[in-house]
């Protein structure tokens, strides 16, 4: 009997150590799994920052203007504005119009930009340029086809190595017209914010 009890009472003994005993290569796969479970989610939310582009837009007389960062790296990138006219029937003129208009009519499609952000090329626009006649126009007037136009503008930041952070200015112009029911007033140098250093261009 008392070989029995000494047996039993040994092992029960173990089986409380064995209970309250910490569990070192558990703890340890749990710390290692939440420490790469956090590196991934602040990697790909770091990537998500870096390659999602930061996206704004407004409506003003009859189009929609669509204003986003694109390929921002190393304190450079493009501003890429895509004019959409609200209505069928209507078209942007030409970024080659002169700023008055010809004989007074249209208004160039323009993005220029100012305080911490400067011009890094000329503008592209990806449609071409038709010349028509309008009433009242003698001379051919340069116009982009019917429908949504998308000029893009390369831009660097400003300041000592473009890192310092401020605030800039992308100025947009445009005026859409309809070749028998007439123009809308035309938009001049409507401002648009944007928060700028050398690792991020963002609207507020």
């Amino acid at each position: 009997m008392a070989r029995t009890t000494t047996s039993t009472s040994t092992r029960t003994s173990a089986r409380t150590r064995a209970a309250f005993a910490p569990r070192g290569g558990r703890l340890a796969g749990a710390a290692l799994a939440l420490f790469v479970t956090a590196g991934l989610t602040s990697c790909s939310a770091a990537k998500a920052e870096q390659s999602a582009p930061a996206v704004t837009r407004f409506t003003q007389n009859g189009v929609t203007v669509t204003l986003a960062v694109a390929g921002w790296k190393d304190d450079k990138g493009s501003l890429k504005a895509t004019f959409t006219p609200t209505e069928a029937g209507y078209h942007l003129y030409s970024t080659d119009l002169p700023a008055d208009g010809v004989e007074g009519v249209g208004r160039p499609t323009s993005v220029t930009v100012a305080g911490g952000l400067s011009a890094d090329g000329p503008a592209s626009v990806d449609a071409e340029v038709l010349r028509i006649n309008l009433p009242g126009v003698e001379s051919k007037v340069p116009v982009y086809p019917d429908g949504p136009v998308t000029l893009t503008l390369p831009v660097r930041a400003e300041g000592e190595g473009g890192a310092s952070a401020g605030t800039a200015k992308a100025l947009i112009s445009y005026a859409s017209c309809n070749a028998e029911e007439g123009c809308n007033i035309p938009v001049l140098d409507r401002p648009v914010i944007l928060n700028v250093t050398g690792k991020t261009l963002t609207f507020p």
